[in-house]
C-alpha cells in the first residue's frame, strides 16, 4: 500500500511537469525555464551579438569580417577595436601597430623651447665688400710679364704684380731726360714733367733712377696698392691694356661678412648691435661672437626675406667665401621667454589655418585636432600665440600619418574642419597642397627611422634604378625643362614596376616598401600628367620625401646628399636629393639655383 502511494506522487508530479512544458509559463516560471536551458547549453550565445570584425592598420577604412590580408597593401589585417571607447566626436584613436609602424612621437609643451627667446637663422659668408679692391694699371700698353697668375694668391701693398711696355712713358722718359738738362734754366718745365711721371704712379724713387742713368727704361712694373687674397685675374700675359684698366680684383680676407636670410615674422626681433653666436659645419665644436652691423631695409619680394649682415673677425683664415653658416641671435621682443613653443614639424598649414595634433589620453593613443595661432618663427620651432599651453601633448613626428588616419574615420582634419570623409595624401596627395616640407618628410615617418634595414643586393639594384630616374628628373627641373621632366616621370613609373616585391622577405621591409612604393608611383605619375613646370615641383617635393626615405631605410650603394631650400613651397622649405654637394635648386632653377643647403649626407 505505501509502495502504490510513492507511485502515485511520482506521477501527479510529472504529470504537473507535463502541464506546464504543453500549455507553457510566465513570469519567473519563464526566466526559470531560462536558466535550466542555460545550464544545460555550454555555448555563449552572447558572442554572436557583436561579430568581430577585422582592419588594417595603415588602411583603416578597410573592413573585413573575417582575417587575412589587406587588398590594398597586402598586410596582415588586425582585430578592430568595437565601439568607441568613450572618444568625443572629434578624438580619434590609433592602434599601437599603426603608431610603431609610422614612429608617431609625441613631445610635451614647456616653456623656454626656442632656447629663451634665441633665432636660428641660416646664412653664408661672404666677402668683406668695405675691404675689396680693384688693381688697376695707371698707363697704358702691353703686358710683358704677370707676376701673379692663378685665383686664390694672396699678395700684400708693394708687392710687383706685372710688368707692362708702354709708349707712353717711354716719350715721358726722354722727356725727362730732356728737361734734366734744362732744370737750371727751366726749373718750372723740369717739375711739370716730373708731376706728369707721378700720376702715372712712378715713384720719386723710380723717377731719380731713371734720371740717374740717363736712360730710357722700356718696360715698367705694377705695383699692388692693398693686400688680400686674388679673387679674379682679369688679363694674360700679351693683352693690351688701357690706362685704369683692371688687372685683378683682390679681397681682404682679415674680416667677412656673414650674411643671413631673415623672414617677415622675424624683423621685430632684430635690431643692429645684437650679439650673433655663429657656427659653420666645418667647426661645428666652435661659436664665434660677432654683432649684427646692417638689416636690410628692403625685403625680396620673391623669397619674402631681408639680409641681416655681421662682420667676422678671420685672420686666421677659418671662413672661406660661399661657407654655410648658422646664427643664433637673442630676441628683442618681451616675454619671448614666457611662450610656448613647438617644433616646426607639429604644424600643419592649410592656407588660412594652422593646426597641430594633441594627445589627449596620457595612457593610450587618442588624438584630437587643435587649430593654434602661429608667431614668429625660429627655424626649427614656432612660438604659439594661441591654442596651446604648457603642458599639452603634440604630436611632433608623423603628423601627416595621424591626419590621414581623422581623415579616414571622418574626423575633424587639416583639411576638412567640420568632419566627414574625405581624401587623404595616401590616396595621390590630392588637396594636399597646404602640407609643410617637415610633413611630407614625416608622411609615413619612414624618414625619421634612422635604421637601415638589410634587404638583398638585387633589391637595391633595382632601387637605385629608381633612384637614377629620379636624378634625371632633379636635373631636368633644375634646367627648367618640362619636357624632360615628363619623360624622367614616366621612367620613374616605368622602373618602379620592376622593383620585385618578393625579394623583400622581412615583413618589416615589406611593409614599408608598400606605403613608400604606392607614394612614389602617385607622384611620378602626376608629374608624367603634367605640363606645367611649377606643378611638377609641387609633386616633386612629395616625391623627394619619399625617396629620401627609401634610400634611408633601404640604401642603394651610392652616396647622395640630402638638401634644403627654405623659401620653396610657399616658405615652408622643401627637400631634395643630389650627388654632389654643389646647390642646384630644382625649385627655382635658373631663378635661384643656388638657394639651399646639405641637411645630410645618406652613404
Amino acid at each position: 500500500m505505501k509502495k502504490n502511494l510513492i507511485f502515485l506522487g511520482l506521477a501527479l508530479i510529472a504529470g504537473l511537469l507535463g502541464g506546464w512544458l504543453i500549455f507553457g509559463g510566465s513570469g519567473n516560471d519563464e526566466k526559470a525555464l531560462k536558466d535550466l536551458s542555460d545550464m544545460s547549453d555550454t555555448h555563449d550565445h552572447s558572442e554572436e551579438t557583436a561579430e568581430q570584425m577585422w582592419t588594417c592598420s595603415m588602411h583603416p577604412q578597410i573592413m573585413q569580417p573575417e582575417p587575412g590580408d589587406c587588398p590594398i597593401c597586402g598586410m596582415d589585417l588586425i582585430p578592430a577595436e568595437a565601439g568607441a571607447d568613450g572618444l568625443s566626436a572629434d578624438e580619434i584613436k590609433m592602434t599601437e601597430n599603426a603608431m610603431a609602424l609610422a614612429n608617431i612621437q609625441t613631445s610635451v609643451v614647456g616653456q623656454g623651447q626656442m632656447g629663451n627667446g634665441t633665432l636660428k637663422l641660416s646664412g653664408k659668408i661672404k666677402a668683406n665688400e668695405e675691404s675689396n679692391a680693384v688693381q688697376v694699371t695707371y698707363f697704358g700698353g702691353r703686358i710683358e710679364n704677370l707676376y701673379v697668375n692663378t685665383t686664390g694668391e694672396r699678395v700684400g701693398a708693394g708687392q710687383r704684380l706685372a710688368t707692362i711696355y708702354s709708349p707712353e712713358l717711354v716719350s715721358a722718359q726722354q722727356e725727362l731726360l730732356t728737361a734734366a738738362s734744362l732744370k737750371e734754366s727751366q726749373p718750372a718745365l723740369y717739375k711739370a714733367v716730373r708731376n706728369k711721371l707721378k700720376l702715372w704712379k712712378l715713384s720719386e724713387k723710380q723717377i731719380n733712377a731713371i734720371e740717374n742713368a740717363g736712360k730710357v727704361q722700356e718696360n715698367f712694373p705694377v705695383y699692388a696698392t692693398v693686400s688680400g687674397t686674388v679673387t679674379e685675374k682679369m688679363v694674360e700675359e700679351g693683352d693690351y691694356v688701357k690706362q685704369g684698366q683692371p688687372l685683378y680684383k683682390i679681397a681682404n680676407l682679415n674680416t667677412v661678412w656673414a650674411e643671413f636670410d631673415a623672414y617677415e615674422n622675424q624683423i621685430t626681433s632684430l635690431k643692429e648691435g645684437q650679439t650673433v653666436k655663429v657656427t659653420a659645419n666645418a667647426y661645428r665644436n666652435e661659436v664665434f661672437d660677432a654683432k649684427v652691423s646692417f638689416i636690410d631695409p628692403l625685403l625680396n619680394s620673391s623669397t619674402r626675406t631681408i639680409v641681416v649682415r655681421a662682420v667676422l673677425n678671420n685672420k686666421n683664415d677659418l671662413f672661406k667665401p660661399g661657407m654655410f653658416v648658422e646664427g643664433l641671435i637673442e630676441s628683442t621682443q618681451p616675454n619671448a621667454t614666457n611662450t610656448v613653443s613647438i617644433p616646426s614639424t607639429a604644424v600643419m598649414w592649410t592656407g588660412e589655418r594652422s593646426v597641430v595634433y594633441v594627445k589627449t589620453n596620457p595612457d593610450q593613443p587618442v588624438f584630437e585636432m587643435r587649430e593654434v595661432r602661429l608667431g614668429n618663427s625660429n627655424g626649427d620651432t614656432y612660438t604659439i600665440l594661441d591654442g596651446l599651453e604648457n603642458g599639452d601633448e603634440v604630436v611632433t613626428n608623423g603628423t601627416f600619418t595621424v591626419d590621414a588616419a581623422a581623415q579616414l574615420q571622418g574626423k575633424k582634419s587639416m583639411m576638412n574642419s567640420a568632419g566627414g570623409k574625405t581624401m587623404t595624401g595616401h590616396e595621390g596627395h590630392l588637396g594636399m597642397q597646404g602640407v609643410t616640407a617637415e610633413d611630407n618628410m614625416n608622411s609615413t615617418n619612414h624618414s625619421q627611422m634612422n635604421e637601415r634595414i638589410e634587404v638583398s643586393s638585387k633589391f637595391q639594384g633595382q632601387l637605385k634604378q629608381v633612384f637614377d630616374d629620379y636624378i634625371l628628373l632633379k636635373d631636368a627641373l633644375v634646367n627648367d625643362d618640362a619636357k624632360n621632366a615628363q619623360r624622367a616621370g614616366k621612367q620613374i613609373t616605368q622602373s618602379l614596376k620592376n622593383v620585385d616585391m618578393k625579394l623583400l622577405s622581412d615583413d618589416k621591409a615589406h611593409n614599408h616598401w608598400m606605403t613608400i612604393q604606392k607614394e612614389l608611383q602617385n607622384s611620378a605619375t602626376a608629374i608624367t600628367n603634367k605640363s606645367d613646370i611649377s606643378e611638377q615641383r609641387d609633386h616633386f617635393k612629395h616625391l623627394s620625401a619619399h625617396m629620401i626615405s627609401s634610400i634611408q631605410l633601404f640604401g642603394v650603394n651610392q652616396k647622395a646628399y640630402s638638401q634644403f631650400c627654405p623659401m620653396a613651397n610657399d616658405n615652408n622649405g622643401a627637400y631634395w636629393l643630389s650627388l654632389e654637394e654643389e646647390i642646384r635648386n630644382p625649385y627655382y632653377g635658373q631663378a635661384m639655383l643656388n638657394c639651399g643647403e646639405i641637411k645630410d649626407t645618406i652613404e
